[in-house]
């Protein structure tokens, strides 16, 4: 046993749910955070811009939908890729829910600094970083709401 500080759920309930979801759940999660993190990896380290080759279809949609900027497009697609970051840490560290968001800002100012000492093509920016931990948080937050919904009475 280590001497480190668990972090414990937000309630009883969840701790219970936690529990008995422990271990199919944590493992299927780590699998799947394995997985996603070399996904990850490739778009944030990828040399170029992911979306470079995408240009005319993102004018297209400003064009159609003109709410729907290049800034507004960039800022829903860092949230949506962050979201299932939150769902596998949730998943892969059920006791140690606390740390879910704290991983991933860390992950995110690894990207975000990476970018910057690395990729000169590739712009970092303090809004990604807003982005990403959004993501991470609904993910821990579906999480936390399937759970809830699925307590026994």
């Amino acid at each position: 046993m280590t001497d480190a500080p668990v972090l414990a759920p937000a309630n009883s309930s969840t701790a219970a749910v936690a529990t008995k979801a422990w271990p199919l759940a944590q493992g299927r999660g780590i699998r799947l955070l394995l997985v996603y993190g070399m996904a990850l990896a490739l778009i944030a380290f990828w040399p170029t811009p992911v979306d470079r080759g995408a240009a005319g279809l993102l004018r297209t949609i400003s064009r159609a939908v003109p709410w729907l900027t290049y800034d507004v497009i960039e800022m829903t697609a860092n949230i949506v890729l962050f979201v299932p970051l939150g769902i596998l840490l949730a998943l892969a560290l059920p006791l140690h829910r606390g740390l879910v968001l704290p991983i991933a800002l860390a992950t995110t100012l690894v990207i975000e600094s990476c970018q910057a000492l690395f990729l000169t093509e590739r712009t970092p920016s303090l809004r990604d970083i807003v982005a990403n931990v959004l993501g991470a948080s609904i993910g821990l937050a579906l999480v936390l709401l399937l759970e809830r919904r699925k307590l026994p009475d």
